[in-house]
């Protein structure tokens, strides 16, 4: 067995060491910790105060499996092998950065937080928070495309500048890494599920359109690992020596791959809400469109003139006041009556092209 003299990591990389290697990232579980207390906390309060949106006053089951799922998805990613692997292999890495700024945010998005906030708090303090959503920053940073450059632009930045290879060597990298990636993809997820409370609203197709442009971003950056020709942090690969799985280029084609499928893989189900809130929108805008249709039609009935006939009190007057009435009365008019066409004859004795030669043997005949 041929050992490289300097490899101080982990063993070769299999499936079963993956989900059965863990380490500890402190940043990332104490933070999960805090946000999974705190979300109980609203939960509670909002089954308490009556102000749930569902069940009663409860909070819908649906978000709270969401974002726990999102928090546990983010230990996982960072926590597991995942992230006991991350800094020796260029695809396990790839495979991270997709999960922290697609998948993680998506899932603790749909649980909305924010709106359970609002929920959760006093009356006093809920106008202050609302004003702070509703404010000139807010707007600003969850405008459809700051939203969107959010979530391009941060995979470019750290793979093609010194942020990647400092989060090979230092921990503060590595721990701005697991947490901004997921902050990235909370700031474009926010405003573009529209679930919690935003400034802008806009319809979902705008939102459809614009995953086809990220899309397209997250092809080209793919494209460019695999196909680009330049190894990234060539130097710390070099002094890694490690002696198991593919070389440096193979490792970094393969990463380019998986950030180019694995991207477009995990936007699916974002996707898939988008396209739910499509529907449920059209629903309501349809309900609502035939409600006032309903509402004009039942005004104008309303309003409209009603002939009733009253015949009582005038059938008991005596016969000479009847015919008295009946004398003032005068004849009706002669009513004229337009000459009706004759439809009885064949259509082409009365077509105006065809007249000539066959009504006159009609005619000869009546």
């Amino acid at each position: 067995m041929h050992v490289a003299l300097g490899y101080a990591g982990p063993p070769a990389w299999t499936l079963s060491r993956v989900l059965g290697s863990w380490q500890l990232e402190p940043a990332v579980v104490t933070i999960s910790l805090v946000a999974a207390v705190a979300y109980l906390i609203g939960v509670v309060r909002v089954g308490r105060s009556g102000v749930g949106r569902s069940g009663g006053g409860s909070w819908p089951l649906q978000r709270t499996v969401a974002f726990f799922g999102g928090l546990a998805l983010w230990i996982v990613v960072c926590c597991s092998g995942l992230g006991v692997y991350e800094r020796y292999l260029f695809t396990d890495r790839a495979v991270q950065a997709v999960l922290l700024l697609m998948v993680v945010p998506l899932l603790l998005a749909l649980g909305a937080p924010v709106s359970l906030l609002v929920q959760a708090l006093p009356e006093r303090l809920r106008p202050r928070l609302e004003a702070a959503l509703a404010g000139r920053v807010s707007r600003v940073l969850m405008f459809p495309l700051v939203s969107t450059v959010v979530l391009i632009v941060p995979p470019w930045l750290f793979y093609f500048t010194s942020w990647y290879q400092n989060s090979l060597t230092s921990s503060a990298w590595n721990i701005a890494f697991h947490l901004g990636f997921v902050a990235f993809g909370l700031a474009y997820f926010w405003p573009r599920l529209q679930i919690d409370p935003v400034p802008h609203h806009y319809h979902p197709l705008l939102g459809v359109l614009i995953t086809i442009a990220e899309v397209i971003f997250d092809a080209a950056l793919g494209f460019v690992l695999v196909f680009g020709g330049h190894l990234l942090a060539s130097h710390y690969w070099d002094s890694l020596h490690r002696p198991w799985g593919w070389t440096p280029e193979q490792d970094q084609k393969w990463g380019g791959a998986v950030l180019w499928g694995l991207g477009d893989i995990a936007g699916v189900p974002f996707m898939v809400a988008l396209i739910i809130r499509v529907v449920k929108e059209e629903r309501l805008r349809t309900r609502a469109v035939d409600e006032e249709l309903d509402r004009i039609e039942q005004e104008a009935a309303s309003a409209a003139p009603v002939t009733v006939a009253s015949t009582s009190g005038s059938g008991t007057g005596s016969a000479t006041g009847s015919a008295t009435e009946a004398d003032k009365v005068a004849p009706a008019a002669p009513v004229a009556v337009p000459e009706q066409p004759e439809t009885s004859r064949p259509w082409w004795e009365t077509d105006p092209r065809l007249a000539h030669r066959y009504g006159s043997a009609r005619d000869a005949e009546d």
